[in-house]
């Protein structure tokens, strides 16, 4: 943003609702400009289910500026960023490269240096940088309202039967988020079932050469694309670790029109996640047969889109506000862009506790358009990898429908956020 004078201490408080990527990222940022704010994680301790995690240049740029980014490549073992975009190969036996989009489309740059982290990894480096005595643990929250005799202030209340006050309430509580029901305004949660399923798994790299695989996975990411299914395969730790998502979809139904299945996340055997695949070809077979212990999840997202991010001193970020389907590995990139923007918005020299509501609404203004198009983006990136594209699963094809899929994504300047938030500010909030 523009505005470069040391962060002041402003006086109003926040409660950030989840500790997750996008709960983290914000209480950095948050920090950083000046933001008092207090953390209610619904576990015990910090760290998320899954495995791998991908940051494109885009979510990279953000943690450089933060200062974070270094502690976050120690931690994840990467000595670097690389380019982190996919290779191409048809999931049938013979593996034909359809498209190797780094080739084409993007030369090795710090511009497009991206990150795949564990999970587990990349909150411990960010952990680092937020005093412990801010976050606190067994929170989880039920409901946000405001006060009734004050909507100035906003009460969160968690299942211990214990409140909390604050100036305005964060929900960055996922995609079965509970501060999403306070801000559509009903009962109604809007996590629906995307129609497609994953398997997940993480092995030692080693383990390859035992298994004969000849198509190269621990360079940079591999896409196995094949009808109504694909595989996703990427090193980790410094190429120590392979990661797995195996996705497999439902193209014909609409979104939403089945019921997601509980749990969501549950072990399954090798058999089942085999048999899924039986008809593939060898490598992807193998690969497979590396993960002993595949987990199986179903995918919900954040469907029909948001109305609105705001209602009134109540805001939702990250999955909460647009859960998306993994297939552009964008969805930590809109989190870590959601959580940038509303801190240097609550950071502005121009932000006071009585006009937070309409800072709150230029935040929605300018990043419920940006993340809406990378959900659809995604939608459509899953629907090109399992053969639904226009031009189908041919090297032609995939390269028809891919060309400049990731341009607007990576590309993306947040600082260009925060602007025209401000601007549209000085134009009705702050003066000149």
């Amino acid at each position: 943003m523009s505005d470069k004078s040391s962060p002041e201490h402003k006086n109003f408080k926040v409660a950030l609702v989840g500790g997750g990527i996008c709960g983290l990222t914000c209480a950095i940022a948050l920090i950083r400009a000046g933001v008092p704010v207090q953390i209610f994680e619904a576990a015990a301790k910090l760290g998320e289910i899954g495995a791998g995690v991908g940051l494109g240049p885009n979510a990279v740029r953000i943690l450089r500026t933060l200062g974070v980014l270094d502690d976050v490549l120690e931690k994840c073992n990467e000595s670097e960023l690389s380019t982190r975009m996919f290779r191409f190969v048809s999931g049938m036996e013979g593996h034909e490269v359809l498209y190797d989009l780094i080739l084409v489309k993007y030369p090795e740059s710090e511009e497009n240096g991206g990150l795949g982290a564990h999970r587990a990894a990349l909150l411990d480096a960010l952990q680092k940088f937020i005093d412990p005595s801010i976050i606190h643990f067994k929170k989880r929250c039920v409901s946000v309202a405001p006060i009734e005799n004050d909507p100035t202030r906003v009460v969160i209340t968690f299942d211990d039967n214990t409140v909390y006050e604050a100036d305005l309430v964060i929900g960055a509580d996922g995609v079965h988020s509970a501060v999403r029901t306070a801000v559509t305004g009903g009962g109604e949660n809007k996590a629906a079932f995307s129609n497609a399923i994953c398997y997940r798994g993480l092995f030692p790299a080693d383990m390859l050469k035992k298994a004969s695989v000849k198509t190269d996975v621990t360079a940079r990411s591999v896409c196995f694309a094949g009808k109504d299914k694909h595989l996703i395969v990427f090193p980790i730790k410094h190429a120590e670790l392979i990661n797995v998502v195996a996705f497999a979809a439902d193209h014909n139904a609409p979104i939403g029109s089945k019921e997601l299945e509980y749990p969501s996340v549950k072990d399954v055997s090798q058999k089942e996640l085999l048999n899924e695949y039986e008809a593939w070809g060898s490598d992807v077979i193998d690969i497979l047969k590396c993960i002993k212990t595949p987990s199986k999840w179903s995918i919900p997202v954040v469907y029909p889109p948001l109305e609105t991010y705001v209602k009134g001193r109540i805001i939702v970020a990250g999955d909460s506000a647009h859960g998306m389907l993994p297939h552009l590995g964008a969805g930590a990139g809109q989190c870590i862009e959601d959580a940038y923007v509303i801190a240097q918005l609550l950071g502005h020299p121009g932000t006071t506790g009585s006009n937070i509501e309409a800072v709150l609404e230029a935040y929605d203004r300018v990043r419920r358009p940006r993340a809406q198009m990378v959900w659809e983006g995604s939608v459509k990136a899953g629907e090109i990898y399992d053969g639904y594209g226009e031009h189908g699963l041919s090297p032609q094809g995939i390269q028809e429908d891919l060309g400049g899929m990731w341009d607007r994504v990576w590309h993306h300047d947040v600082e260009d956020d925060v602007k025209s938030a401000v601007s549209w500010l000085r134009a009705t909030t702050f003066g000149a």
